[in-house]
């Protein structure tokens, strides 16, 4: 049987898919070429708004036109949400849940034997749920480890818990096996992933703390970056661990949502902006060329103009590097439905706007102040109009003329103006 993953959302998704990958390719199943038609298309979806939603089914009409034959998998969290939904879909032939995509050899081997199947397969979340570990690992300079899958902290507008579970994770020393194979393979970067990673432990008595401190002896390693992590669980220990760590980069990721805490109050979030700000400047004062990343949602419920203004407010008076904005999706079965207030689509927009034009400056400000500083940047395999890109240790993205003998390597360099690469990356 020859397989094509497609794959939509985050890192994990994207983690958890390249895991499947290999399990099947190890198992006698074959990669599609570019070239081949594929007789199993699985499709790994995201639930996060409507317009992931709206994305899964989009490709799912479009791999039925281009394969027409080939039998259509989809699983992952808007299957485990909407599965009666995507059901219904005629090019479909099998949704599996979220955690229920993992038996997918097993499935896959009895359709090869001509063997019947239900055609929804969906554990229901609320029960507990094992940890299934996975780490992209498919021709990427960086790769994606996943250390923790679940939620329990049910924010009013987030659906991801009832698509994902509840929070657990692996133990620190298959995770640190996990990151020893990938230095093994040549793997330069390691991203750590998972929904809420700085909840890391509570299935194994561990702290996200003694993880990272036991990768950062991981030997070949040579980056590990945090992906995304709550304020109230950034600790200082971890803040002041990573200013003087081996291996962990100046780069975090933090989720703000909002800089009012009457609208933080409604999304049920577990700190103030005093809290938040305080974890900004932390990390400034620590490392002052750390990269700062934080997610905003623009037009939540009860969201007045007066209470936006306050947070933009609030989030112009931090040394942010740029924004991930999203405007507020509502997703059923959330708390947030019952609030009264509702931001019209066009003010929605409106306001995403006037985010993201300040996140532009900001990024461009911390570009242009990197200039003459010494990086060390690690080498990637695109190319595009003979240049190759990759990035530094703080994630400032930089080009050079393509040589194919750098493609994995690690080059110290000063910065230059014209090295700096502004285009919008994933």
């Amino acid at each position: 049987m020859i397989i094509k993953f497609y794959t939509l959302g985050c890192k994990l998704n994207f983690a958890e898919s390249s895991y499947l990958a290999k399990t099947l390719y190890d198992a006698g199943f074959s990669k599609a070429s570019a070239t081949e038609s594929p007789d199993v298309c699985i499709i790994n979806t995201c639930t996060v708004t409507d317009a992931a939603d709206r994305k899964g089914r989009q490709l799912i009409h479009s791999i039925n036109r281009k394969h027409p034959n080939a039998f259509i998998i989809v699983t992952g969290c808007y299957a485990q949400l909407k599965s009666e939904e995507i059901s219904q879909i005629p090019e479909v032939d099998l949704v599996l849940g979220a955690n229920d995509k993992f038996s997918i050899p097993e499935l896959l081997q009895k359709i090869k034997d001509k063997q019947s199947i239900v055609k929804i397969q969906v554990t229901d979340c609320k029960h507990t749920t094992p940890f299934y570990p996975s780490v992209s690992s498919e021709g990427r300079t960086r790769h994606f480890l996943k250390i923790q899958d679940g939620c329990d902290r049910f924010c009013s507008y987030c659906a991801i818990p009832f698509a994902r579970g509840r929070s657990r994770n692996g133990s620190i020393t298959d995770i640190v096996k996990q990151a020893e194979q990938v230095a093994a393979m040549g793997g330069k970067e390691i991203i750590l992933t998972g929904v809420n990673i700085g909840d890391f432990g509570k299935s194994t008595g561990e702290t996200f703390l003694d993880l990272i401190r036991a990768l950062d002896n991981v030997e070949g390693v040579e980056r590990f970056r945090i992906s995304s992590i709550e304020p109230d669980l950034l600790t200082d220990e971890i803040i002041e661990f990573c200013a003087t760590s081996k291996r962990f980069a100046p780069h975090f990721h933090i989720p703000l949502q909002c800089g009012s805490n009457e609208i933080l109050k409604l999304m049920h979030r577990r700190y103030d902006t005093a809290l938040f700000a305080e974890k900004i400047l932390k990390i400034k004062s620590l490392i002052p060329d750390a990269f700062i990343g934080v997610d905003v949602i623009a037009g939540m419920r009860g969201e007045t103009p007066e209470l936006f203004n306050e947070s933009l407010d609030f989030i112009k008076s931090l040394p942010i590097t740029r924004l991930h904005v999203f405007p507020y999706s509502e997703r059923a079965n959330t708390a947030a439905l019952k609030i009264p207030y509702k931001v019209s689509p066009a003010e929605q927009k409106r306001r995403v706007k006037v985010l993201i034009d300040w996140s532009a400056e900001q990024l461009t400000a911390f570009y242009n102040s990197q200039v003459g500083t010494e990086r060390s940047v690690l080498w990637e395999a695109t190319k595009k109009d003979g240049m190759m890109f990759g990035f530094s240790e703080n994630y400032v993205r930089l080009q050079t003329p393509f040589v194919k003998e750098k493609i994995n390597t690690v080059e110290t360099l000063t910065i230059a103006a014209d090295m700096l690469s502004f285009e919008p990356v994933l």
